[in-house]
């Protein structure tokens, strides 16, 4: 498998090749660090990369295979979120994946987490180098969009998988809080992954959670979701041409019946107060508790009329490396940080600057399946899905 071609495959293609034995897993890793040393002095999405561990990892790939023991994920090459991300990537492993290198999280003094600090310094937007890739996921979600692996981790504490995943337009998901293990003692932060397709995402799902694959549905596809939509959670200040772009790709879900619109006018209480009280040592709680409890109850009643929950995850176009400025880019999704709500950011066009939006699809509490289940539908549906970025 030369370099060029790897990153045109996807986890799924990649570990049905290994298993097969049509392409060894040592092949695939060695394409992929190919990859990377072309490519990582421009991108800089890797805070260190494990060239001859992730070759012995293989290695170890393909003795399993040999032995004939069936791997979900036979020899797909990972990376791993922060240089403490290995401790929480068990079940990948036990799944076949190998992982190639710890990807770039924000360094320091950077309090809005929204960018990444990689070996050869700042992680660039693989769509405009000027550009944050976003964060605090910002080398994972750089490291898929630019083809240097099919998969990497994240973890998303108030948007911090789905920010970056829109925009660097890939798909980012982030799971039910408290489904899987997290480090986080205030529970705001749940396991998610950034991949090039959801088809990806679900079978990351699955090697974690342990759900069994779910059946194919027909070529028709399943019936369509009943889905509201909202532009600004009934408090945020969202830019036209995001609005435009998410909603256009709503429109397209429609279309294809992937989704039925039913009316809904989502009014949350600004989350922001609420979840900044909660990370904030010796704050009182007291009325983050009470918007918390409002939320959920307002979107209790959402999720008893509806299945999804449509938005643009930011409310802004990615911003430059000097910073965001005053504007929050977590006004969307941090509501579901504190809620729990599974979510996942899936790719839903390009802004006028040239830089991908997002489109956020948000569930009821465990639907990880159902979630996934749509945004694959939208992506082979609707088109959206995932472009290979400009870098070479």
């Amino acid at each position: 498998m030369k370099a060029d071609a790897y990153g045109n495959h996807s986890a799924e293609d990649i570990a049905a090749a290994v298993r097969a034995r049509s392409v060894r897993a040592v092949e695939v890793v060695a394409a992929c660090l190919a990859r990377i040393g072309r490519v990582e002095p421009t991108l800089s999405a890797f805070v260190e990369v494990w060239g001859e561990e992730a070759v012995r990892w293989a290695g170890v790939v393909d003795a399993r295979v040999d032995a004939g023991e069936w791997l979900p994920l036979a020899g797909v090459p990972i990376g791993v979120k922060g240089r403490q991300g290995l401790r929480t990537a068990d079940a990948l492993v036990a799944a076949g994946c190998v992982p190639v290198g710890a990807t770039s999280v924000p360094g320091p003094g950077t309090a809005w987490q929204t960018w990444g600090l990689g070996a050869y310094g700042r992680t660039v937007n693989p769509w405009r180098a000027d550009r944050t890739p976003g964060g605090s996921s910002a080398g994972s979600a750089a490291a898929v969009a630019a083809g240097l692996v099919p998969l990497a981790t994240g973890a998303d504490g108030a948007g911090s998988v789905r920010i970056p995943a829109a925009w660097c337009g890939v798909h980012g998901l982030k799971t039910t809080n408290g489904r899987l293990p997290s480090r986080d003692r205030t529970g705001l932060t749940a396991a998610g992954v950034l991949t090039r397709s959801a088809a990806d995402a679900a079978a990351y799902w699955r090697a974690v959670s342990g759900d069994a694959p779910q059946a194919r549905t027909p070529a028709s596809g399943p019936a369509p979701v009943t889905a509201v939509w909202s532009a600004d959670l009934g408090f945020a200040e969202v830019d036209a041409g995001v609005t435009a772009v998410a909603y256009s790709a709503v429109g397209r879900l429609a279309a294809a019946g992937v989704v039925r619109l039913a009316p809904g006018d989502v009014r949350l209480e600004d989350p922001g107060p609420a979840w900044l009280a909660l990370r904030t040592p010796g704050s009182d709680t007291a009325v983050a508790r009470a918007v918390r409890e409002e939320n959920d109850r307002r979107l209790a009643g959402v999720f008893a009329e509806a299945e999804l929950l449509l938005t643009p995850v930011t409310p802004n176009t990615p911003h430059g490396h000097e910073g965001p400025g005053d504007r929050y880019s977590t006004a969307l999704t941090w509501a579901f940080n504190l809620s729990g709500h599974p979510a996942v950011s899936i790719p839903a066009g390009f802004g006028p600057d040239g830089c991908p939006v997002g489109l956020q699809l948000v569930a009821r509490h465990g639907a990880e399946p159902s979630l996934l289940a749509t945004a694959t539908a939208a992506e082979h549906r609707a088109g959206l899905r995932a472009r290979p970025a400009r870098l070479p």
